[in-house]
């Protein structure tokens, strides 16, 4: 255990993040997610909830600013304007605790899967939620200023 870090994130999570570099996708991925089939790294968080995982990744997170589309989920097939509400959820926390409230923007099935498998690294929760997947592209931490 560690001061100020969440205990969802043990060490071979937190040793997947920090490795991350900007610009690197995670994939936050439910329960039905093909995670061992298309992972480049997987790490399991079989216990948590998708809003447990969401939140203790972005303790530690910074979430890209550059990026148009930082933060991607999953299209309902055949419903493509319906918004699940876990997506929803999972919008009320990014607003809630990353900076500037970036939207979740959503694609196509197969477009999500094509993205997934281009990430860094997947942390497949319990979650059983349909659609509860979330693409996180990482963003940077600037400088401090040093003194003189």
């Amino acid at each position: 255990m560690l001061i100020g870090i969440d205990p969802l994130l043990g060490p071979e999570c937190l040793a997947t993040l920090r490795a991350m570099g900007h610009g690197d996708a995670l994939v936050l991925a439910d329960a039905n997610y093909p995670a061992s089939s298309t992972a480049q790294r997987l790490v399991r968080m079989d216990g948590a909830s998708i809003l447990q995982a969401l939140g203790a990744v972005l303790s530690v997170l910074p979430v890209d600013d550059f990026e148009p589309m930082p933060l991607v989920s999953m299209q309902v097939v055949d419903e493509p304007d319906l918004v699940p509400a876990i997506v929803k959820e999972m919008q009320l926390l990014v607003d809630r605790v990353v900076p500037g409230s970036p939207r979740i923007a959503a694609v196509e099935r197969f477009a999500f899967y094509a993205l997934a498998k281009t990430a860094y690294a997947v942390i497949a929760t319990g979650e059983r939620a349909f659609y509860a997947n979330l693409i996180i592209r990482k963003g940077v931490i600037p400088p401090t200023e040093s003194p003189r």
